[in-house]
């Protein structure tokens, strides 16, 4: 029960209470390791950088230890951000990676799944160009083997993979008859849903419509997905959905 004060016919919360019903959830969560899997440093090349911090933030609430891994490959393209078309540089997604990493990143392929609980992949393009060919080639893409292998082992293992924004469809390609959202369909607030729901179902899965603010469960495959950005929505409401997602992989780590 909240410890309530009142004062002047009002009843208010203690700033004690307040910090108990903020970690309410979190505190039985202490202790969960948790894989973060970037793919780049920007939306539009590589991960996108607010769903990235929010997923961190989410998960260092929760009391999680976290470790961030990459794929050492070339990125697909290189985007100048500012006038939104590709640049003729190279750069590897490791290395951009560690940006938003702070330099704290491992080669994917040194990821262990018996060191941890679960795996979580922020979206933006680089879960489109670069962790697969999503971007180029639609339902018809192939995934980064390194990527295909670790999804693989942690669904054997049974532990739960979260995903956001446009990197759901990484589960769409790799686990057949799964479960996921992107968003709402045929709503003018998610100009993309549509067309990539429509395409995870051509895989012989399930697109489930769900509000930016909201995640949806596969327990079957313990797949935990959310559409951030795929929703032209304020940043506080994917933050959320985003926290959503982050406390529905911890309930089952």
């Amino acid at each position: 029960m909240l410890a309530l004060l009142h004062r002047c016919g009002r009843t208010l919360l203690t700033p004690s209470t307040v910090r108990a019903v903020d970690s309410s959830f979190y505190s039985s969560q202490m202790g969960k390791r948790v894989a973060v899997v970037l793919s780049g440093c920007g939306v539009y090349d590589g991960s996108e950088i607010h769903e990235a911090s929010a997923v961190l933030v989410h998960l260092s609430r929760g009391g999680a230890s976290v470790n961030m891994f990459a794929p050492n490959v070339d990125q697909m393209h290189v985007v100048n951000h500012l006038k939104g078309e590709p640049s003729e540089e190279k750069r590897n997604v490791l290395v951009e990676s560690a940006r938003l990493a702070r330099g704290n990143i491992q080669d994917l392929c040194k990821l262990s799944v018996k060191d941890h609980d679960a795996i979580i992949f922020p979206g933006g393009f680089g879960a489109a160009k670069n962790l697969c060919t999503w971007a180029v080639q639609g339902k018809d893409c192939s995934v980064n083997d390194e990527v295909r292998a670790t999804l693989q082992a942690f669904h054997s293992e049974g532990k739960p993979i979260g995903l956001c924004c446009i990197s759901p469809v990484l589960a769409a390609k790799v686990f057949p008859g799964c479960e996921v959202t992107v968003g709402l369909e045929k709503d003018d607030k998610y100009p993309n849903t549509t067309d990539t729901a429509a395409a995870i179902n051509q895989l012989g899965c399930k697109h489930v419509s769900k509000s930016v603010a909201e995640s949806h469960v596969d327990d079957k495959n313990k797949l935990i997905t959310t559409c951030a950005f795929m929703c032209d929505a304020p940043i506080h409401e994917v933050f959320d959905g985003i926290g959503s997602m982050v406390q529905d992989v911890l309930k089952r780590a």
